[in-house]
C-alpha cells in the first residue's frame, strides 16, 4: 500500500496541474496507449510496474526489467492495436508475479 501511495505522489509531483489528465486504463486499448507522448507513456508504465508488484516486494525499480516489460508491451500493442491494454497485462501478471 505504501508503495502505491509513493507512486501516486511521484506521479503527481511530475505532472503539473495545468496539464493534468485522467487515464482510464480499464478502457484504454493499445492504439490509445501508443498514441500517448513519451512522458505520459512512462507515467503509465511506471504505474503498471508498481501496481503489479507484491505488497512485500522491496521498493526497488529494476530498470532492466522495466525496460524489458515496456518493450514487450510495445511490441504486443504495435501488433494488436485494438487489444485492451489491461487484458494483456493481467494475463502476464497472472503468469509472473512482480512484473507485467
Amino acid at each position: 500500500m505504501f508503495r502505491r501511495l509513493a507512486m501516486v505522489a511521484a506521479v503527481v509531483a511530475f505532472v503539473s496541474p495545468a496539464h493534468a489528465e485522467k487515464w482510464d486504463l480499464s478502457t484504454m486499448n493499445c492504439q490509445a496507449f501508443l498514441s500517448q507522448d513519451k512522458d505520459t507513456m512512462n507515467i503509465l508504465l511506471a504505474w503498471l510496474d508498481a501496481y503489479y508488484k507484491e505488497d512485500d516486494d522491496p521498493p526497488v525499480i529494476d530498470s532492466a526489467k522495466y525496460l524489458a516489460n515496456a518493450k514487450k508491451l510495445g511490441e504486443y500493442c504495435r501488433a494488436r492495436s485494438h487489444s485492451h491494454l489491461l487484458e494483456r497485462i493481467l494475463s502476464w501478471a497472472r503468469r509472473a508475479v512482480g512484473g507485467f
